[in-house]
């Protein structure tokens, strides 16, 4: 056995989904029950097509939202927050072999507490039955897209932050450690592209997405009025002049801006690229805004055999985040056991 490493697309085939519910010690205190039922929503849409599992602050509250709990399972554990995307552990397959890597989660560069979030993966380990690998670098799932065929999408802005790995600086360094970590034979840098509003330092899957090994689906700003159009302008410019590992052009597809949306008087970062590609349909976040429909036609185009669902995640975004933050997949070789040890 050698040691070739792969880290699977999210178009293909999963295991179960990860997603932590809110709860009250969480920022989602002020409108807990909207918030709760947002989560309840996605948990019902992901149970139609596969397992969900479902980490809780309290167990017990969590279940007495679900009536029907086929495909549901249910795990107490203490989390700051519930940004599953971001804190959970990214899985590589080693040899055709499932790891879950275990990387450092810091709040976004310590911008929030994250030391419970940091240590879920950890604790989990039991129910997940695959080997795991503790990293000390830090990396959150929302800052990069993988094609599962050795490319990887990210931006600049968030994986050279200096609050995330502050000795690091230079890209042929990081690029490094993916290409170690996560078998990446090479990777795509977007220096331009952010939204208002944003607290992860313009993670990827907010801006770019791939939906296949060849094609990006990304967030297109066609008002010159709207303070997003120069950089996602740029950055489109930077999407059309990337190549792949034949040197070929990707195939690329426009999505809408949603209309600005506010919340206490702060923009909220709104935005179409954060669905869910799950087996046998993709979730797709809206925000009763005019661009909902345009945004599903687009995606139920590109994903033929695929049942695009709707969610409203109009509440999800008041905390700067939206469907695909919420959320993790795990792809189908990771075997997910409930385990008799309490988390």
């Amino acid at each position: 056995m050698g040691d070739f490493r792969r880290l699977p697309a999210e178009f293909e085939d999963q295991a179960f989904v990860q997603l932590i519910f809110p709860h009250a010690k969480s920022d989602w205190a002020p409108y807990l029950d909207e918030a709760s039922q947002n989560f309840v929503n996605i948990v019902l849409a992901i149970a139609r097509f596969e397992p969900c599992l479902i980490i809780c602050y309290d167990i017990i509250r969590v279940q007495n939202y679900f009536t029907e709990q086929k495909n549901l399972f249910f795990v107490q554990a203490e989390t700051d927050d519930t940004w599953a995307r971001d804190c959970s552990g990214i899985t590589v397959l080693r040899d055709d072999q499932p790891i879950v890597i275990d990387f450092t989660f810091t709040g976004w560069g310590d911008k929030f507490d994250a030391a419970l979030d940091n240590a879920l993966t950890s604790k989990l380990r039991p129910f997940y039955g695959v080997h795991y690998q503790k990293e000390r670098f830090i990396l959150e799932g929302g800052a990069i897209e993988s094609n599962g065929a050795g490319l990887l999408l990210t931006t600049s802005h968030c994986l050279m932050n200096p609050n995330r790995n502050q000795k690091i600086t230079q890209k042929f360094e990081v690029e490094a450690i993916l290409k170690e970590m996560l078998g990446i034979q090479k990777t795509l840098w977007l220096d331009h592209g952010y939204l208002a509003g944003d607290d992860t330092d313009s993670h990827v899957d907010t801006l770019a997405r791939f939906v296949s090994e060849d094609t990006i689906v990304y967030v297109k700003c066609e008002d010159e009025e709207d303070e997003h159009f120069e950089a996602l302008s740029k950055m489109e410019a930077e999407l059309i002049t990337m190549r792949d590992l034949n040197g070929e052009k990707f195939r690329l597809i426009p999505l809408p801006m949603t209309e600005a949306i506010y919340y206490e008087g702060e923009r909220l970062p709104a935005t179409y690229a954060n669905f869910l590609i799950i087996n046998g349909a993709i979730l797709l976040p809206t925000y009763n805004d005019s661009h909902d429909d345009e945004a599903l036609k687009i995606l139920q185009k590109v994903f033929t055999d695929r049942e695009v669902i709707p969610i409203d995640c109009s509440v999800l975004i008041r905390q700067h985040g939206s469907l695909h933050c919420v959320t993790m997949q795990f792809p189908k070789t990771v075997t997910f056991k409930i385990h008799p040890q309490a988390v």
